[in-house]
């Protein structure tokens, strides 16, 4: 985890947004500010007075993790991928580019499992069959153990039946 500065800079005290300021800025609350800080994602420092502030220059930071989060992406990967930018700081357009190609396979995995999820359920919802002998997505003697945990039909395209046939 990278250190947090002590004290902001003298030199220039309007580049630090207080707590409050910075999180109301950021969209976020600022316990999730200080969890950030907590897991090493991003840091601030304190002012004279001994309150929290953060640089002004971190909420781009902070809209990248956001981002990330909302992508899918766990805090580890996040906190992986921060942790290749030198002296910890925030993504440049050229950096996003560079991790976001990292993470397209992750991510087109997840948006064709959740495009079979959505297609399955819309058809599943709406046939009305209610016959467990006809419904593709039934697991007679739970086969379905032997990939793994989980919705295994939904998520794994590759080991649904073709046609289950009865119990």
């Amino acid at each position: 985890m990278p250190a947090a500065h002590s004290d902001p800079p003298a030199p220039d005290q309007t580049d630090w947004l207080a707590i409050g300021a910075f999180a109301r800025r950021a969209g976020v609350s600022a316990s999730t500010l200080r969890f950030y800080e907590a897991q090493g994602l991003m840091h601030g420092g304190r002012s004279a007075s001994g309150r929290r502030r953060y640089p002004r220059s971190a909420l781009r930071r902070v809209a990248f993790i956001r981002v990330a989060q909302q992508v899918g992406l766990t805090l580890e990967q996040i906190a992986a991928a921060l942790a290749t930018l030198p002296d910890g700081r925030t993504p440049t357009p050229a950096d996003w580019a560079r991790l976001s190609a990292t993470w397209r396979p992750q991510l087109d995995a997840r948006i064709a499992a959740l495009t079979r999820l959505r297609d399955q359920l819309d058809s599943c919802i709406g046939c009305g069959c209610l016959s467990l002998q006809r419904c593709a997505l039934y697991n007679a003697g739970d086969r379905a153990a032997a990939s793994g945990g989980g919705a295994r039909f939904l998520l794994l395209d590759s080991d649904r039946p073709e046609d289950p046939g009865p119990p």
